[in-house]
């Protein structure tokens, strides 16, 4: 790898209930355990982002977005991985949000979110949601 570290394509979604965002707790025996961040994971070889966004929500909460769209884009290096986010806003979603996977849950405006140890890569894109939700038509 000539020294390079691997890359891996992330989506993670900023699902919205009215002003306040979803927001998940990386569970005991997970990588950075207590952590807070937001929901997704990592897109398969060969799987569109919009389809591993739909995949991971379905995965780890029983969520299903029907009203998205693509926010930003965000690298980020970890000791042994860097990682290039896909944030995407979820507007509407069927399904209520449950823990699948043995993870926290909390719906949080961007000030609640502020007491809570989100991981490294998500501090900034919670401090990009102070004003709520952008509309629909401003993405």
């Amino acid at each position: 790898m000539n020294g390079q570290l691997p890359e891996v394509d992330v989506v993670a979604a900023v699902i919205w209930r009215g002003r306040k965002f979803l927001a998940v707790c990386r569970p005991e025996g997970k990588p950075q355990a207590g952590f807070w961040e937001f929901p997704g994971g990592k897109v398969e070889p060969g799987e569109s982002r919009e389809d591993a966004l739909a995949r991971e929500l379905n995965e780890e909460l029983g969520l299903t977005p029907t009203t998205w769209a693509y926010w930003r884009e965000k690298y980020h290096t970890y000791e042994h991985i860097r990682v290039r986010l896909h944030f995407y806003h979820v507007y509407q979603f069927a399904g209520r949000a449950t823990a699948r996977e043995e993870q926290g849950l909390a719906w949080l405006n961007a000030e609640e979110a502020g007491q809570y140890p989100f991981l490294e890569a998500d501090t900034e894109i919670v401090a990009a949601l102070i004003d709520g939700p952008a509309s629909e038509g401003a993405i």
